[in-house]
Order: structure tokens, then sequence, then C-alpha cells
């Protein structure tokens, strides 16, 4: 395994920009190209590809195309959980989604995070931090999951927040930043 690439999946600093990491993003490519055309296809088909793409992929999963992802390998999905039409999910660091989830249309989980210093930030440094969903999580439309974010088990969060620090399990969450507004 290259430096970067080591560096990326330690959660340290690294430069995307590199032929490992570009060979296993043309990877990602291919497979969502071909997931996201096979929409009419039959179930197996569309199956077949998504276990090439997703690292861990639960029975009874379902992704409405179009879906996006930095790599798919660092993606576990759990048993039975729905994802709507057009989620992007950039698993430069893991993504775990429980079982039961539901995940609305246009929701982004984003791992990957960028330098703050404007120079480092020109020369492409990034890093990124997992985002772990529990089991029965609902993510309402347009949801967007910040780097390193958990959410527990349970939880609601609300159409067009912004997810941006942990969620307790059992509990609706709205808003930007998304706030708890009760329990469950």
């Amino acid at each position: 395994m290259g430096e970067n690439k080591d560096r990326m999946l330690a959660g340290e600093w690294y430069i995307p920009d590199d032929e490992e990491l570009q060979a296993a993003s043309q990877r990602r490519a291919e497979l969502c190209a071909a997931y996201n055309a096979a929409d009419t296809a039959p179930a197996a088909e569309r199956r077949r590809i998504l276990g090439e793409l997703v690292g861990e992929l639960g029975e009874g999963v379902t992704i409405r195309p179009p879906f996006r992802c930095d790599f798919g390998t660092y993606l576990s999905i759990g048993a039975h959980t729905f994802i709507n039409f057009g989620a992007v999910f950039l698993d430069a660091a893991p993504i775990t989604i429980g079982r039961n989830g539901q995940i609305g249309p246009n929701v982004q989980l984003l791992t990957p995070t960028h330098e703050l210093d404007a120079e480092r930030r020109r020369a492409g440094w990034e890093k990124a931090v997992p985002i772990t969903l529990g089991d029965n999580v609902w993510l309402g439309g347009g949801v967007i999951v910040c780097p390193g974010v958990t959410i527990g088990s349970d939880t609601v969060v609300g159409a067009g927040s912004v997810v941006v620090g942990d969620l307790p399990a059992g509990v609706l969450a709205v808003g930007n930043p998304a706030r708890v507004v009760r329990e469950l």
C-alpha cells in the first residue's frame, strides 16, 4: 500500500492525488456508472454491481440510483437499509450505516476535511474522519453529515439539517447546525 493511502486510512493528512488512490477512484467511477445505468436491470444484476462496489453490504439493502461515493470499499451498510435517490457518500474514511436505516434523497455523508491553512489547502492536503450511523437511523431529505459524526440508534434527523457533532440515540434533531429538539 502506498504512503498516501496508508495515511488516509490512518486518519492522517495525505495528498489524494496519487496513482494508487486515483486507480481506486477510477474503479469506483466505473462501478457507480454501471450501477446507475442498471436502474431497470434485474435486481440480481444491481445487487452484483453493489456487491463489487460496497465493502460490506447487508441483506436486503436498497440503493436508488443515482448513487455516488469516493471509493465504495470503505462503506458498510447494514441489512434492510434503504437509501433514496442522489446519495453522495464520500468514504475516504469508513462510513458505517447500521441495520434498518432510512436515508432520504440527496443525503450527503462526508468524511473528508481540508486544511484551514490556505497554503496547505492549495497544496491539496486533506484527511478523513469516519462517520457512524446506528441501527434504525432516519436521515430526512438533503441531510448533510460532516466528518467524524456518530449518530445513535433510533435517531431521526429532519430534512435539510447539517449534522456537525455527535447525536445520541433515540432523539429528533433538526436545523443547521442540527440540534436535539426532543427524545423519541
